[in-house]
């Protein structure tokens, strides 16, 4: 018996558009991060997917997301589960600037070194290691269980604790996940095997 997981970062937000670090801030969807969500939906019901459980963050953006998605495949009156563990990583002292600014604040080599390191946080914020502490383990206790019981789980969240995924999900090292770019509204599929480990990466 096999599970099967679909990650969905959000579609694009007001402050994706706008070149800002976001965070833990609350921006919603622009009509293009709308519309992503949307294709996202209509993709998942042409492949004839039907979750059986709902998880995202506790940022409106995600939410909204999932919203769009379960609206586009008629899927109504259910229980979403939402959760901080994962929120987008927490930018600190950087959220809420534009990213040109901050380099001309801290540099171009500092902040690059923020954005792209694995385990060094910005000031006031979290790292991508620090992000996979809070993530991880909330994955292997709510979601890995029901993968292992044949579920199909539907999780829609942020670039980077959707990173922190991936990288477990599919063994990666830090810097192989910092490669990776994980676009918005865009899903990730996978199946995942009995013993909780990963058995397919697949395509809608």
């Amino acid at each position: 018996m096999t599970g099967t997981l679909i990650l969905v970062r959000h579609g694009q937000s007001e402050w994706n558009l706008k070149n800002l670090f976001t965070g833990w801030r609350n921006p919603d969807l622009t009509e293009k991060g709308i519309a992503e969500a949307r294709a996202t939906g209509q993709a998942l019901k042409a492949a004839g997917i039907v979750p059986d459980l709902y998880y995202t963050s506790s940022l409106r953006r995600a939410q909204h997301t999932l919203d769009l998605m379960l609206e586009e495949m008629g899927i109504f009156n259910l229980t979403i589960t939402r959760n901080t563990a994962l929120n987008e990583r927490d930018y600190g002292d950087l959220s809420g600037l534009n990213k040109d600014d901050a380099r001309e604040k801290w540099g171009e080599e500092q902040v690059h070194i923020w954005r792209r390191s694995f385990d060094v946080p910005p000031p006031g914020g979290e790292s991508l290691k620090d992000t996979a502490a809070r993530t991880l383990p909330y994955y292997e206790a709510e979601i890995v269980p029901q993968l292992q019981a044949g579920k199909t789980i539907l999780v829609a969240a942020h670039g980077n604790s959707l990173r922190a995924l991936v990288m477990s999900i599919e063994g990666l090292t830090p810097d192989e996940i910092l490669a990776r770019e994980i676009g918005t509204g865009e899903p990730t599929t996978y199946r995942i095997g009995p013993d909780g480990k990963l058995v397919e990466r697949m395509k809608l």
